[in-house]
């Protein structure tokens, strides 16, 4: 999976601003907006890759570390952000004491790990008790022609954007395969609920194209 992403890390951005025709802006305010970071403390932004994610929540006056599994998306975020703190490391094996963050997010990367739920069981000891996670993530659209449109964006639309756009496309092949093979909300807060997280809310963007969910460790 690593070396898959690898190769797209240098247009890994701009994909995704075509990919989501420009809502990838939007969905990172209200995932800020979700998070509530306050100044002073301490976030991960874990599948961080070159940091897109991890920028609108430093800007509140929190400090954040960007994690990522692939070094070449990290390589990038340096380059483009040399001020903020990026780190090369597993989701399922976190480089952290436990309760090191006051809260953690996760923006488009759960579906992309190998055992969801011990990423969900690292993040939980790796943020205090009390602290906060967010999941920002491709989800089922609420309503059937919704569903119907989403679909022949995934089937038509978005194989061809990436033959014109990116540097592989087998990566955004995979891409769609894995969201439609993802868990809808629901299914995802049975799986946070599982996972012994608390207080668990969703929400959803662009009619649940997207949805975020909210969660806090007892």
């Amino acid at each position: 999976m690593a070396g898959m992403f690898a190769l797209v890390a240098p247009r890994y951005d701009l994909m995704n601003d075509l990919a989501s025709l420009g809502q990838d802006r939007r969905w990172r305010v209200d995932l800020v907006d979700a998070l509530a970071p306050q100044p002073g403390e301490v976030i991960l932004d874990l599948a961080a890759g070159t940091g897109a994610s991890s920028v609108p929540i430093a800007r509140t006056g929190a400090t954040v570390v960007s994690t990522d599994l692939t070094e070449s998306m990290i390589h990038v975020g340096r380059a483009r952000h040399p001020h903020h703190i990026f780190v090369v490391g597993d989701a399922l094996r976190l480089p952290y004491a436990d309760s090191a963050f006051d809260a953690a997010t996760i923006s488009f990367g759960l579906r992309n790990v190998q055992d969801p739920a011990q990423a969900l069981s690292e993040l939980q000891r790796v943020v205090r008790p009390g602290g906060t996670l967010v999941i920002c993530e491709f989800s089922t659209p609420a309503s059937a022609p919704a569903r119907i449109l989403h679909r022949q964006w995934l089937n038509h639309a978005l194989p061809l954007l990436s033959k014109l756009a990116a540097s592989n496309t087998m990566a955004y092949s995979y891409l769609c395969d894995s969201i439609r093979a993802w868990p809808d909300q629901r299914d995802l807060a049975a799986m946070l609920e599982a996972g012994g997280w608390e207080d668990i809310q969703w929400r959803n963007l662009t009619g649940g194209i997207v949805a975020l969910h909210r969660a806090t460790r007892p």
